[in-house]
């Protein structure tokens, strides 16, 4: 199982660790520890690149952040005992600061990736100035030198052991959170980020998290670099570091948690031996970085990685999804005059329209009448312009599309959006989670095993599913997707569904199948459902009301007999058959 090949990984790191200093040196085993050190940075860098997708260009803020921090309190510590209290204070200060930064940026955009790269950069060198300027409290140029030891351990005998365990203890974590729902999560974030959010879960928050756990590694890395070194230099917070943060994490392994560590030591212990030597040894390191990036995603530990097991746990009931979904009141939404554009273009033009209590509506439309456009700007996927949306008398319009999800919403989207790269059990278990896990449930194994009796119905009536629970979710054929989407959706219980062509690129049986299963499905949950379709045969079988939509806005509304009478539907729109 995973968590027992983790932690059989996590104690061969540590016998290793424990042999080296009988092995070797005093001399090596203060050399490897520097590496250890820049290795437990590295491996932050690493849970943001490699487990969420964003890459963090200045890790280093942190590392020289913690390094001031922790050596100043020292050597305040000297004169001042109490100090020594405070001396956590050096690793969580750079951490919470870490989370602001990231909650500023990724708050205003779930494609600010690229920005926040270059916004870290950038802090790093005002970092890097400001301890270079700030000389009464940082030294200056020189450094903050005279860093005493660490109560207890001495630099160059017994720290070693200090850090070794740091280092076990951080792989250990970070191989233990990433066989949890949190590693899902993290993964799921990489993935898929905008189908994430559609099923309620807070991304920015999540990436914010999870870069301030970053930051707390790098900067607990800095507080032992500052103990290890005796003094913390604006090296320390530079520009280069960062880089080689980046590069240990690359060549060892961005998806693992063992893999910076190795790449850190073996890069790092290969240059103290052959820079001297090799006159353009940083050019052999840069062309290693671009033959790993290009030919080795996955790093040396790539290369030793075995198939990760399934994440699996034992089947436990899930709690009551949250409680906008469960609310009994018959759902009610209302658009009214809604306006929405892109790129300049109008798409919606003054759209009103209404609907009350469950069922299946059905909205249909020439292409560019506005009905994907009508989903998107409900669910925060579009500004809205003008005009108003609201849900059971609450005003929605606006909201973001996690916080849309959160109100009752639900959404599958035109061409299937799943996560790829997980499993479909991985992919339903993010649907059962949505609403129902708290963060306390995302780090305990036993929240995989959850499982809900909408779930046990799904799975019935689509076995395919049910027979292909441990295949990525990106083998599966067409038909499947839209089945797995459709699944992911209806699994927090939302009280509104809005459905934008399930039934397309499936097979005439394939459609009857998935028919019946929304038909059942909706009304299990006493869900009220919009369905965009142009297949008239799938309108006609779901049965309830039309809307018809052209240029933007609501022509008709009625039976299906209704709307194939109406001369203004017949002058814009044609339905076909399959």
């Amino acid at each position: 199982m995973a968590f027992f090949r983790d932690a059989k990984s996590a104690a061969f790191l540590a016998a290793v660790l424990v042999a080296l200093p009988f092995a070797s040196s005093e001399f090596v085993a203060y050399q490897i520890a520097l590496f250890l050190i820049y290795g437990i940075a590295a491996q932050g860098v690493a849970l943001c690149w490699g487990r969420l997708g964003f890459l963090p260009l200045g890790h280093a803020l942190f590392f020289g952040l913690g390094a001031y921090l922790f050596g100043g309190m020292l050597k305040g510590a000297e004169s001042n005992p109490a100090l020594y209290l405070a001396l956590p204070v050096a690793v969580v200060a750079p951490a919470l600061l870490a989370y602001v930064i990231a909650r500023l940026v990724f708050a205003r955009s779930s494609r600010s990736g690229p920005y926040f790269s270059l916004i870290t950069l950038a802090l790093t060198m005002l970092g890097f100035l400001a301890a270079q300027q700030w000389s009464g409290l940082t030294g200056g140029f020189n450094g903050m030198a005279n860093i005493p030891d660490i109560p207890g351990t001495s630099r160059y005998e017994t720290l070693y052991w200090l850090v070794a365990a740091v280092a076990v203890v951080s792989t250990l974590v970070l191989a233990m959170l990433a066989a949890r729902p949190i590693g899902v999560i993290w993964e799921a974030v990489a993935q898929n980020e905008e189908r994430l959010q559609l099923l309620g879960y807070a991304t920015d928050r999540v990436k914010a998290n999870a870069y301030a756990f970053s930051a707390l590694l790098a900067a607990a890395a800095g507080a032992l670099f500052s103990a290890h070194q005796g003094i913390a230099t604006p090296q320390a917070m530079s520009f280069i570091l960062s880089t080689e943060f980046v590069i240990w994490a690359a060549v060892g392994g961005k998806g693992s948690s063992l893999g910076p560590l190795l790449g850190a030591t073996v890069v790092g212990y290969a240059s103290a031996e052959l820079r001297e030597q090799f006159l353009y040894w940083e050019v052999a390191v840069a062309a290693l970085f671009i033959v790993v990036v290009l030919f080795l995603p996955n790093g040396v530990a790539g290369l030793l990685k075995r198939r990760a097991d399934p994440r699996h746990g034992a089947d436990s009931p899930a709690p009551s999804a949250h409680e906008a979904a469960m609310s009994m009141a018959p759902v009610s939404l209302i658009l009214d005059g809604v306006k929405t554009a892109q790129s300049g273009m109008t798409i919606l033009d003054g759209l009103s329209l209404a609907l009350s209590g469950p069922g299946i509506r059905c909205v249909i439309g020439p292409n560019g009448a506005g009905k994907t456009s009508s989903f998107n700007v409900i669910t925060g996927r579009l500004p809205l312009l003008g005009g108003g949306i609201t849900l059971n008398g609450h005003d929605i319009g606006g909201l973001s599309a996690w916080r849309v999800a959160r109100k009752g919403i639900g959404r599958k989207m035109q061409v299937p959006s799943v996560f790829p790269g997980l499993t479909v059990r991985e992919n339903l278990g993010l649907a059962v989670w949505a609403g129902r896990a708290s963060a306390v449930d995302t780090l305990k194994r036993a929240t995989l095993g959850w499982h809900t009796g909408l779930l046990a119905d799904i799975l019935q009536e689509f076995p395919a599913l049910a027979s292909q629970l441990d295949a990525p979710a990106g083998t599966l054929a067409q038909g499947h997707r839209q089945a797995l989407e459709l699944a992911m959706t209806l699994l927090p219980e939302p009280k509104l569904v809005l459905l934008d062509e399930p039934c397309a690129g499936l097979s005439p049986g394939e459609t009857h199948q998935m028919i019946d299963a929304i038909k059942t499905l909706v009304s299990q949950i006493g869900a009220a459902a919009l369905l965009i379709e142009h297949d008239i045969t799938a309108v006609d079988a779901m049965g309830g009301d039309v809307y018809v939509l052209h240029q933007g806005r609501l022509l008709d509304k009625g039976s299906l007999a209704d709307i194939q009478s109406s001369a203004a539907v017949r002058a814009v729109y044609a339905g076909g058959r399959k």
